[in-house]
């Protein structure tokens, strides 16, 4: 047995036992990722899969247990790779980073700014999607380190620790009947078109469970994933957009729109990050969380590692 075919079984899982979709993402062939499986069954002498002709069907009970003793393996292949980095680079090598879109334009410039700045030899890979995609990334081992609001401490595979607490603003044009109003409701909200990010984005669930606990149902004008789209719809008219407060800067592009904290309508949320169970953090990794929040120590986060997260 070797890696290679720990590799091809582990792919084939996460394309959904489509081959043809394992072997494009591993640029090799089908016929030999098929091959390759067969002999480890052989060698090991149970069934991984379960087949209808030469498809794959499902995952066998022995094969269940296989699986997880390759994912440890593969896991601990990855973090001998990234101890040899830290060894033998001193400080260099590329920080991938898993987060949305809110996160990578309004919070990460800075911290990565300094990251790069204490460690002019280290890259920055930058990985966009949605928070789901982003743990997905962070346990396949894309990224090191994963940023986002929603999805990632529902993954037992990942450990995951607060960063910092934010509120939701909306954001209305100057002329707005609602500018003017003392205290805004959720009821007035109900009645206006509004704008706002999708429901997998940036604290959106939050919104949803206000209205519902309410018995109200917004109207949802526009929805995005990018906090510009929507003040630029807002600018259009188009409805009261609501917005993370991280996306309200005060650089004087927002000079003709009025920015009302939220907080007391949708409750506070929690930005968090997170890393792979079990990893190997090198040295810069640590620093950035760090940049990221001072509570994010290097004790706090090896600590948070070695099982103590709930501690944190």
């Amino acid at each position: 047995m070797n890696l290679h075919q720990f590799r091809f079984v582990q792919e084939a899982v996460r394309r959904d036992l489509n081959l043809t979709e394992t072997a494009r993402a591993l640029h090799t062939s089908q016929p030999g990722i098929s091959k390759a499986i067969i002999e480890l069954e052989e060698e090991l002498g149970v069934e991984i899969f379960a087949r209808h002709g030469k498809r794959l069907k499902r995952v066998t009970e022995p094969g269940a247990h296989v699986l997880k003793s390759i994912d440890l393996i593969m896991r601990e292949v990855g973090n001998l790779r990234r101890i040899g980095e830290q060894y033998s680079k001193q400080d260099s090598g590329t920080l991938s980073i898993a987060t949305t879109h809110t996160q990578a334009r309004y919070v990460l410039p800075q911290p990565v700014a300094k990251l790069r700045e204490a460690f002019p030899k280290v890259n920055v890979s930058m990985h966009q999607g949605s928070p789901d995609q982003v743990a997905q990334m962070l346990m396949e081992e894309v990224a090191e380190i994963g940023i986002a609001t929603e999805s990632l401490a529902q993954y037992a595979d990942l450990i995951t620790l607060p960063c910092y607490e934010w509120q939701h603003m909306l954001v209305l044009p100057v002329a707005h009947p609602l500018a003017s109003k003392p205290d805004i409701s959720l009821q007035d909200l109900a009645l206006e078109p509004l704008i706002t990010y999708h429901p997998s984005f940036t604290g959106r669930t939050k919104i949803d469970l206000a209205f519902a606990a309410k018995r109200l149902k917004p109207r949802v004008a526009l929805e995005a994933i990018d906090s510009d789209v929507i003040k630029t719809y807002v600018r259009l008219g188009l409805g009261v957009g609501i917005v993370a407060e991280m996306a309200i800067k005060d650089d004087g592009t927002n000079s003709d729109l009025i920015a009302i904290p939220a907080g007391h309508l949708f409750g506070l949320n929690v930005a968090r990050v997170a890393f792979k169970r079990s990893a190997y953090l090198r040295n810069f990794v640590y620093t950035f969380a760090e940049l990221l929040s001072a509570d994010l120590t290097r004790s706090a986060v090896e600590k948070a590692m070695s099982g103590h997260a709930n501690d944190f």
